[in-house]
Formats: C-alpha cells, structure tokens, sequence
C-alpha cells in the first residue's frame, strides 16, 4: 500500500508528451484522475487547472508527423490520485 503523504504534489500544469517542458516522470509514477465539468474523463493529454482547459485528441487524426490533433476544452478541472 503506498502512502499519500509520498506522492509528489499535483502540478498546476501537466502533460503526457515527454517533449513536453510541463511533463513530469515523477507525478506518472502513480495514476492520475482528471475530473473536467463534473465527468471523469480518461483521455487527457494535458491539462491547466488554473487557467481552466484541457487537451484532448480529436478523434483519430493526425498530423504529418503522426502526433495527434489536440483540441482544447475550457471548464472546471480537477485533477487528483487514484
């Protein structure tokens, strides 16, 4: 059982792109639930709490360098352990 007090604070700002300068090894040691406008949502690629957004793939396209497309949701965001 791994303690709460271990985990590393939840950044305001956070990405799963390890290009990213907003990716941390540290946070994905452990799973990450992001809550936007009330609804759990599984598909976030990045996200801001304090300026209220996340990113997510939109659908299956990609660009020419086979990343996906990202469109970016404003609302109440939540982020937290699981």
């Amino acid at each position: 059982m791994t303690d709460d007090t271990t985990a590393p604070a939840i950044p305001d700002r956070l990405c799963t792109d390890p290009r990213s300068p907003f990716y941390d090894a540290k946070v994905f040691e452990r799973d990450i639930g992001i809550v936007f406008n009330g609804k759990e949502r599984f598909d976030v690629a990045e996200y801001c709490l304090s300026e209220g957004w996340i990113k997510v793939p939109a659908g299956k396209t990609v660009d020419r360098k086979g990343q996906p497309l990202m469109v970016k949701l404003k609302g109440t965001v939540l982020a937290h352990y699981r």
